[in-house]
Formats: C-alpha cells, sequence, structure tokens
C-alpha cells in the first residue's frame, strides 16, 4: 500500500495526491491519500491508525511538503521507505508565520493555525537512521521552503535535486517510475 501525506492546509484530492491516485490504480497497486485534520496530533494520529492496520510491512510512504516532515516521523516509527516532495523539515519555524486564520485550499473554508499547533508539531522532529530508506524529490525553485534543510537533514537519502520548479514540484509525474522502483 502506498500512503500519500498532503501538505498544510491541503487535501487528498489536490493536484499531486490525484496524479499519484490515478498512477497507482492503473498499476493496480492500493493507495490511499487521506484528508487529515489540520491538527497536527489528530494528523499523525489518523496515519498511525491507518499504517498500524495495515501491518507497517506493507507500506510505503509519500509526502509533500509538511506531510513530508510527518512522513520522516512515521517512516522512523515504522521502519518505512518513504519519498519526500519538497519536504518541510522545520514546520514549526516556517508555519509560524501563518498564525491566525488560515484558508483550507479544497473548499475555502477558514481554520484557526494556532501556536500550540507548532508545538505539536515539535514531538514529531525525529533524526533518521536509515536514510538509505528515504529518496527526496527538491526543486531549487521552491518559494515556500529551502531545499538545503532538507539535504542537511538527509545527506545519505536518494537525492533528485532540479534547477527551478516551484513547491508544488512541477512535473512529478516525470518520477513516477522512478518512485516505483525505488519502493519495490
Amino acid at each position: 500500500m502506498i500512503i500519500y501525506i498532503h501538505g498544510f492546509s491541503s487535501h487528498g484530492f489536490g493536484g499531486k495526491a490525484s496524479a499519484f491516485r490515478a498512477y497507482y490504480e492503473e498499476k493496480e497497486e492500493v493507495f490511499m491519500a487521506p484528508s487529515l485534520s489540520n491538527v497536527p496530533e489528530l494528523a499523525i494520529q489518523t496515519l498511525e491508525e491507518i499504517i498500524e492496520s495495515c501491518g507497517s510491512g506493507e507500506i510505503k510512504l509519500i509526502g509533500s511538503s509538511l506531510g513530508g516532515y510527518y512522513t520522516l516521523y512515521l517512516a522512523q516509527k515504522y521502519d518505512l521507505k518513504a519519498v519526500l516532495i519538497n519536504p518541510s523539515i522545520y514546520p514549526y519555524v516556517t508555519l509560524e508565520k501563518l498564525l491566525g486564520e488560515v484558508p483550507n485550499f479544497y473548499d475555502n473554508s477558514h481554520f484557526e493555525w494556532k501556536a500550540s499547533h507548532l508545538e505539536m508539531l515539535k514531538q514529531y522532529e525525529v533524526s533518521i537512521t536509515e536514510q538509505e530508506k528515504m529518496m527526496l524529490l527538491l526543486q531549487k525553485g521552491d518559494e515556500v521552503l529551502d531545499y538545503r534543510e532538507a539535504l542537511e537533514k538527509l545527506p545519505n537519502a536518494s537525492v533528485h535535486l532540479e534547477e527551478g520548479g516551484d513547491h508544488g514540484f512541477v512535473g512529478i509525474e516525470r518520477y513516477f517510475g522512478e518512485i516505483e522502483r525505488f519502493f519495490f
């Protein structure tokens, strides 16, 4: 099973999630992209329950942005292979500027992003002991996050670093085959 973990204020029907879903449906692989709570503890609880109900040995993770941060925590906890797409390495720092009312990208509703949420994020920071189980997909044109933080945190991961691009990772579909080979 492949679990895609979306980023901050996003959802399981976003562009990357939908592209991965179509790819894995065609491959007849079990794929899931849950829409997660904006409250970090609730998001992690949901993901842990999914992993534990499926048996962690069969699961591979793909995480984007804040989902990449969650993916690091879960991959370390459950000893899973993972692909990180422009991951947020220090979301309790980068998301501090968004405290207050934030739009949800699914339906343009709003939710309150609180200082207590930043504190929740800190408890999920990990050191990755088996970096060879990680693939990093980074674009230097990421306007939201500094790609160098991911390189510093995961120097021994399989790294794919591109000039240009953006935070959403332009052309992610080009990497589907490579991700498949990495996982299997």
